[in-house]
């Protein structure tokens, strides 16, 4: 089976990066899923001071997220990281290469920010995703979902 997704790592005179891919499209239900910080399932912080173990955490509940929806990480489109300190990316990128494995990278962005919803927090990540269009079979009759 071929992928849904397109991914471009360098059009035409944008200099590539093996951080990322520059474009991807691709067809199918869009998925979206909310910013996830590093909490467990019953709230409390993971890795307080820890960037390593918070992003492990984060990517943990994004795999969740995307599980949720029929997703995975190969189905990721776009990444936009929201770091209090730049300095926190290379551990953003260690957990991201181990959630992704050998799927395709996704587009990204990474944005330092002075704060996050909890002073505890140093991470957080939102995802966009294309899952392909399954029947639903929940209906007799109901159509193919986009």
């Amino acid at each position: 089976m071929t992928s849904h997704l397109t991914h471009v790592p360098a059009p035409d005179g944008i200099a590539p990066s093996p951080q990322y891919s520059h474009v991807v499209w691709g067809t199918g239900r869009f998925v979206a899923i909310s910013g996830q910080c590093a909490l467990d399932a019953t709230g409390a912080v993971v890795g307080v001071g820890d960037p390593v173990a918070q992003a492990r955490q984060v990517f943990w509940n994004l795999r969740r997220c995307l599980s949720a929806a029929g997703a995975g990480f190969a189905d990721v489109v776009k990444l936009t990281y929201f770091v209090t300190d730049v300095a926190h990316l290379p551990a953003v990128r260690s957990a991201r290469d181990e959630a992704f494995g050998a799927a395709p990278l996704p587009a990204s962005s990474a944005v330092q920010v002075s704060a996050l919803v909890r002073p505890e927090l140093l991470i957080e990540i939102e995802a966009f995703a294309l899952v392909p269009a399954v029947a639903d079979t929940s209906s007799p009759g109901a159509e193919p979902r986009e």
